[in-house]
């Protein structure tokens, strides 16, 4: 009989830890989800200072905060869409900086990623009038095959190849994940020290 109550007792006892470290994690929760709303009311400029509203937090809480800002602040670097990277992302890759004290660190890794966004841009252009030149010799040579002459580049539109958006979407997503991939690098090595 009082081996049957250790039992029970061992197992109230791990109810009782787990209970607490359910707790914990709900705090824990609670704390990196207030860091990244104050992030996201900086990236939107509803707030100018992350280190001020970070030491506005209670000392226990800062670490906890930060790695919520951190996190929202790597979600929102992103590749360029219009040929320029984003003012979210240029102010999320300052952002971290101020959060790392400009940690040498953080600092090569935010220069890295900058560049890689800066290249991208300059990369798909690049493809892109590649594409476009070769879909356009494509077209000529169909032309010519059917006894046309063209003496007209302009005239020819490379977007009205039966396949172009289907063989660039190829292409794009190819450049895209090539890129992708490695920003994703980057911003898991700043995870990493900040410990998300």
């Amino acid at each position: 009989m009082a081996e049957i109550k250790s039992t029970v007792d061992m197992v109230m006892e791990r109810a009782a830890r787990l209970a607490a470290d359910a707790g914990d994690t709900q705090a824990s929760d609670e704390l990196l989800n207030r860091g990244m709303r104050l992030a996201a009311a900086y990236l939107t400029g509803e707030e100018t200072d992350l280190l001020e509203l970070l030491e506005k937090s209670d000392a226990k809480e800062q670490m906890t905060i930060r790695g919520g800002m951190a996190k929202t602040m790597l979600r929102n670097i992103l590749l360029p869409r219009d040929g320029e990277i984003s003012e979210q992302s240029l102010l999320s890759l300052k952002g971290l900086l101020d959060l790392s004290g400009n940690s040498a660190d953080i600092s090569s890794i935010c220069t890295e990623l900058q560049q890689i966004l800066e290249q991208y841009s300059q990369h798909r252009e690049q493809i892109k009038q590649q594409f476009d030149e070769s879909i356009l010799s494509q077209l000529k040579m169909s032309l010519q095959q059917q006894g046309m002459t063209v003496d007209d580049d302009l005239a020819l539109n490379p977007t009205m190849h039966p396949q172009y958006q289907e063989e660039w979407s190829k292409a794009s997503a190819e450049l895209n994940g090539q890129y992708n991939e490695a920003v994703d690098q980057r911003k898991s090595l700043i995870g990493q020290r900040f410990g998300i």
